[in-house]
């Protein structure tokens, strides 16, 4: 099982949003190396939804309840979306500043690279980021 962060920009979607509505198609990924990542996911993967914009914070999880497929909204077959279930809030956000201030997130691809909207996250920064929204 592998461990995910999805960007997504509150006022577009949020995880509120994906509370109401229980499972949601992820799509709207158009960068190469996010969708490589897409591509790779596997139903059972757990993962961590971020606000994006202002918040810029760690706000819930999500279960990937699909293998990756083609975006049936488009017609270009690299375009894969995935479907994905609620999960839990995290009870104390945890914010992209908290996570920069901590040395143990140096090479964590969310403060690498910034604008990547699909992220993966090692064992170690998962169960980390699980007791930080706890905190």
């Amino acid at each position: 099982m592998a461990h995910w962060l999805l960007k997504t920009e509150p006022n577009e979607y949020s995880y509120d949003d994906l509370v109401k509505e229980g499972t949601t198609v992820w799509d709207g990924v158009s960068n190469a190396l996010a969708l490589k990542h897409l591509r790779t996911m596997e139903t059972g993967d757990s993962a961590f939804i971020y606000h994006t914009g202002k918040e810029r914070q760690i706000i819930g999880t999500a279960e990937i309840v699909s293998q990756p497929y083609p975006d049936p909204a488009l017609n270009d077959p690299k375009r894969v979306v995935v479907k994905v279930k609620v999960g839990y809030i995290i009870p104390n956000s945890v914010s992209l500043k908290e996570i920069k201030e901590d040395e143990y997130f140096n090479n964590f691809d969310l403060v690498k690279l910034p604008r990547l909207s699909i992220v993966p996250v090692s064992e170690s920064h998962w169960q980390r980021l699980l007791e930080m929204g706890k905190e």
